[in-house]
């Protein structure tokens, strides 16, 4: 039997990171994440080793091969106001004390692209240097891994045994129409397949987006339908209130999917928002899987974390590491 190999991971959030180190052999020993409805989450989807956990506070007696974290990337991303002095940015130095008190072979560090050029990682390639490891980083797109949505993160990996390779591209291009295949249109209500209601707005709104369009198909057809902001705006923001098109992958999904205002979140052809259940697709969450929380929380595990067929890739990547 060939051997499993064990992970520790920090900031699991929902345990997309985690399932897709599952799906590639991997054993999770323990989870910390400080969100309950997360935590509750991973552990009726993959082991039940999620516990609320205040990273800073490093867990005795721990052992494993490799630490997985995804710190808080709010700070650092160009779709949130990338605050160089977010207080949550420092979250990503205690990685290292994980490391430093437990000596795994491997560590690997999820976040956005930006990340990469911060003091924060600079910091942490200079300690990880002083205690062994060497490093290299990657700048990876979802949707070359099987995922339907354009979704680019960053992978920092310290190694005590080598390097790993870079995943490679699987040369597949999955559109939406792959994602909602033998899903209904109309919401069921069924295995997280719904949206909120549209308001009155809302709708009015909805009902002259074409395919493929978004708000200013809105403000040509009746601008009375449409806020001052719009207006100021012009040609920015041009995703809000857009729809999603059939034959393309998803624009990166965030938190906040089930709000038209804030992103390219309408279904290609219905008048509603995508559901979680869709959302859910886009991110490779398996239909087995099932979320805690009300719909805000859910639509936040789904959208914070990575799609799990692109972890499922980096996890094979440092697998093939390990048994070398």
């Amino acid at each position: 039997m060939m051997e499993r190999f064990k992970i520790c991971e920090l900031f699991s959030g929902a345990g997309l990171m985690g399932g897709g180190f599952k799906l590639a052999g991997f054993e999770s020993v323990f989870a910390a994440e400080l969100d309950p409805k997360a935590v509750a989450t991973y552990n009726r989807n993959l082991d039940n080793v999620a516990e609320e956990w205040d990273v800073q506070c490093v867990k005795e007696g721990l052992e494993y091969d490799v630490l997985v974290a995804g710190p808080p990337c709010q700070g650092f991303s160009t779709l949130g106001r990338r605050d160089p002095k977010d207080t949550r940015n420092a979250l990503s130095l205690n990685v290292f004390h994980w490391a430093e008190k437990h000596r795994p072979k491997v560590v690997l560090i999820e976040n956005v692209p930006q990340f990469l050029d911060s003091e924060y990682w600079l910091k942490l390639n200079q300690m990880f240097s002083e205690i062994g490891y060497e490093c290299v980083s990657w700048v990876l797109n979802s949707e070359n891994y099987g995922v339907a949505q354009k979704r680019k993160r960053s992978f920092t990996v310290f190694s005590k045994i080598g390097l790993p390779d870079e995943p490679k591209d699987l040369g597949v291009r999955l559109t939406l129409k792959d994602a909602f295949k033998g899903l209904s249109g109309k919401p069921t209500g069924d295995n997280f397949h719904v949206s909120p209601v549209p308001s009155d707005l809302a709708m009015s709104r909805m009902k002259v987006i074409p395919p493929k369009g978004d708000k200013r198909d809105v403000m040509a057809a009746n601008p009375m339908l449409c806020p001052p902001s719009w207006f100021k705006m012009g040609n920015q923001a041009v995703d809000v209130w857009g729809r999603m098109d059939w034959e393309k992958p998803s624009n990166t999904l965030r938190c906040s999917f089930q709000s038209p205002s804030k992103g390219r979140y309408l279904h290609p052809t219905e008048n509603r928002v995508i559901t979680l259940r869709e959302g859910a697709r886009i991110q490779g969450i398996p239909d087995s899987w099932t979320f805690v929380g009300d719909r805000t929380s859910i639509a936040r595990q789904i959208g914070n974390g990575v799609p799990v067929p692109l972890a499922e890739a980096v996890a094979n990547s440092i697998k093939a590491l390990l048994l070398t």
